[in-house]
């Protein structure tokens, strides 16, 4: 089952897409191993041995509370996946539990793509010092892939800022697993623009990033 539209999704076709995607494609046993840190996530043999491959990406993004709390934004309003080749409805609230589609354009027509969001995780110590927002989100049955990606801001203790995306996959039909390849590329050239559309927005104003459509 794979879900494609010949013009940019519309908020009803991504309804219906979700509303026939199944439950999650991939063990449970694997849900929100996106929160552990990268190092540990790459080395998880279990994970390796089941065919995941882990994918990860980290920048620097800026520094200070007021960039934290710009990436926050950006995050909270899907502002990291504005691309011209794909996009998530910027309505779609990140809570766990709530569903959602990723739509890419591959050529002709636009892949959509369903996941349910995992976890949400935000926390930070008393004078602010650090501070952390991420959520990880889980592909469920009519995605291309199975596995789950994590998105996250951070500021560390000198008060510099990354963003970071992490992740494990492996495919989860025909097309997929013949087109791996061209797949895992798509991947980072995603993790590249997204970066990338990071750095740029965090630059821009408060206000213009969480008032962005």
């Amino acid at each position: 089952m794979i879900f494609l539209c010949w013009s940019r999704p519309s908020r009803q076709e991504q309804k219906a897409c979700i509303n026939k995607a199944g439950v999650f494609n991939y063990d449970s046993k694997y849900k929100g191993a996106t929160a552990k840190p990268a190092s540990i996530l790459k080395k998880d043999r279990e994970l390796s041995d089941a065919g995941f491959l882990v994918n990860h990406a980290r920048i620097l993004v800026g520094s200070g509370l007021e960039t934290f709390e710009k990436g926050k934004s950006a995050l909270q309003n899907w502002r990291h996946f504005s691309l011209n080749w794909a996009f998530v409805d910027p309505k779609t609230r990140i809570q766990s539990g709530a569903k959602f589609c990723v739509c890419a354009k591959e050529i002709f027509p636009w892949l959509v793509m369903p996941l349910e969001v995992v976890y949400v995780d935000e926390s930070r110590n008393s004078n602010n010092a650090l501070a952390s927002f991420r959520f990880g989100s889980g592909t469920l049955q009519g995605h291309l892939l199975a596995g789950e990606e994590c998105f996250s801001i951070t500021m560390d203790e000198k008060e510099d800022v990354w963003y970071e995306i992490l992740s494990f996959s492996k495919p989860d039909n025909f097309l997929s697993l013949i087109g791996y390849p061209y797949v895992l590329l798509r991947q980072k050239h995603f993790a590249r623009d997204s970066t990338l559309l990071m750095k740029k927005l965090l630059s821009a104003k408060l206000d213009d990033v969480s008032n962005a459509p």
